[in-house]
This record gives structure tokens, C-alpha cells and sequence, in this order.
């Protein structure tokens, strides 16, 4: 009894924190996004966003440059939305939201 009330713990939580969790990738159309690739080819696969947002600016490595953060996003896409966030020209967030 006690084995199953644990199993079934641990998978609870486990789901809970995959539904928070960010991806690595993300499917527009049959091509894929991936972290690490540059505003220019986000938008070459998956078409202008429906909504760009600048969120401020961050310090580099060793505080010397400073960096635009944006965020794009889009659908819904079977009531989800997909926010991209770049940091620097580079996508280092991939975030899917259920729309509300």
C-alpha cells in the first residue's frame, strides 16, 4: 500500500513539473526551432510572430555588454501559445502556455 501511495506521488509531481517545464524545440510547420538559433531564421520557419515584445536588457559575460531581451509570440495553436525569448540575437527560452 505504502509503495503505491509513493509511485503515485512521484508521478503527480512529475507531471506538474513537465507542465511548467520550457522546451527545447518547437515545430512550425515541418521545420523546428531550436534554442541557440537567431531571430532571422525563427522568423524564415515560422513567419512573422503575432506579437514582438521588448522586455528590457540584460549584462553580458563580465558585465561589459549589454544585451536586448525580447519576446515573440506565437498562435494559438490548439489553445496554446508559444513565447520565444531572445537574449542577444540568440532564442534561449521556449515557453508554451495554454491561452486563457
Amino acid at each position: 500500500m505504502r509503495r503505491s501511495t509513493l509511485a503515485t506521488l512521484v508521478t503527480l509531481t512529475a507531471g506538474l513539473l513537465s507542465a511548467t517545464a520550457q522546451a527545447d524545440t518547437l515545430r512550425c510547420g515541418s521545420a523546428l526551432v531550436s534554442l541557440g538559433d537567431r531571430p532571422f531564421e525563427v522568423e524564415r520557419k515560422c513567419g512573422e510572430p503575432v506579437h514582438r515584445d521588448p522586455v528590457g536588457y540584460t549584462l553580458g559575460s563580465y558585465d561589459r555588454r549589454e544585451y536586448m531581451i525580447e519576446e515573440w509570440v506565437y498562435g494559438p495553436s490548439n489553445g496554446m501559445l508559444s513565447i520565444l525569448r531572445f537574449e542577444g540575437n540568440r532564442l534561449v527560452a521556449i515557453e508554451r502556455r495554454r491561452e486563457r
